[in-house]
């Protein structure tokens, strides 16, 4: 059993400790947690048996505390990794990874000098329905991929207000970016592969606090195109589809699958509901306990990150932008 500590208290924080905390088989507990705002969280913790620590640094000095799972602000990320690399804690961190690639290449080197292990939040990764895209695209069934499609929108920045770090434009670059967005970069690299080049459009049509549309034309380093939208003032949506020579695969939801060969009987399959947070923390204390290897490569939680740094410069400059890593 893996002892872990939360840090970071909010909405995301508790539903990963929700997640597992008490569950039958769950190969992690929380022992501990600290938060900005403690009165705030102090009722839930007394429910979920945490002891609520002052700061992050007596996180890292409790004994009892193996591992750290972070869902604080995006910008506090590589610092915490770093120390808690340091500290001998195993790191368990919610997306953005962070905001810019040298940091991601920094937090990763921490933690392969420290032997500790680093896992990275990007929880469609356990979606059943991907797992199946995956295979077919490995077995050839869309032959040549030609483009890719991706879009991950929802209404989050209705509720943000002036003060909230969601709200921040440093903390927020590129709108839905960091909420959402980032989801669907790292779903098109897992899917697709790695990316060569980007041209973005990001701004706020209605909103007073953060860009609330963001566009993407790019290419990949295969060849293929793709294009990519997150909005954050919109019902929420979730969309890939692969487009290949052999046929065209859509995953709408995290539960439809749709299949359109071109040659044969196009097929529809639906996938039962998945916890996908209980599945990535489970993976996470696995990979500590020697098992198998967390199934985000570092290599490419570094380049979901430097995706996101040449967006935020292809925004600013108007420009085409190339992507390093």
């Amino acid at each position: 059993m893996l002892n872990a500590a939360i840090v970071g208290m909010g909405r995301w924080g508790q539903v990963l400790v929700n997640s597992v905390q008490g569950q039958q088989g769950a190969p992690i507990r929380f022992v501990a947690g600290t938060t900005r705002s403690p009165d705030k969280a102090r009722a839930w913790a007394g429910e979920q048996k945490l002891r609520l620590l002052p700061d992050f640094a007596a996180v890292l000095a409790d004994p009892e505390v193996q591992a750290v799972v972070l869902a604080t602000p995006h910008a506090q990320h590589a610092d915490q990794v770093i120390a808690a690399a340091r500290a001998g804690k195993h790191v368990f961190c919610e997306k953005p990874f962070t905001l810019d690639r040298a940091s991601a290449a920094a937090a990763v080197a921490a933690c392969e000098k420290a032997g500790v292990v680093m896992a990275l939040g990007h929880n469609r990764r356990f979606l059943p329905s991907v797992a199946l895209m995956k295979s077919m695209l490995a077995e050839g069934r869309l032959g040549t991929l030609l483009h890719v499609e991706g879009q991950f929108s929802g209404p989050g920045a209705r509720a943000y207000q002036p003060g909230m770090w969601r709200a921040d434009r440093a903390e927020s670059p590129l709108g839905g970016m960091g909420g959402m967005g980032i989801h669907m970069i790292d779903m098109i690299i897992h899917l697709a592969g790695r990316f060569r080049q980007v041209s973005v459009v990001s701004k706020a049509q209605v909103s007073k606090t953060i860009d609330d549309t963001t566009a993407m034309l790019a290419e990949l380093e295969s060849g293929a195109t793709l294009n990519f939208a997150t909005l954050a003032l919109t019902p929420s949506f979730w969309r890939v589809a692969l487009f290949g020579t052999e046929g065209i695969l859509q995953l709408q939801g995290h539960e439809t699958l749709s299949f359109t060969p071109r040659e044969g009987e196009p097929w529809v399959k639906n996938f039962p509901k998945t916890d996908i947070e209980a599945a990535e923390l489970a993976a996470f204390a696995a990979a500590v306990a020697g098992g198998p290897a967390y199934p985000l490569p570092v290599a490419e939680a570094i380049h979901g990150v430097a995706v996101f740094e040449a967006m935020i410069g292809a925004a600013a400059s108007g420009s085409s932008y190339a992507v390093v890593a």
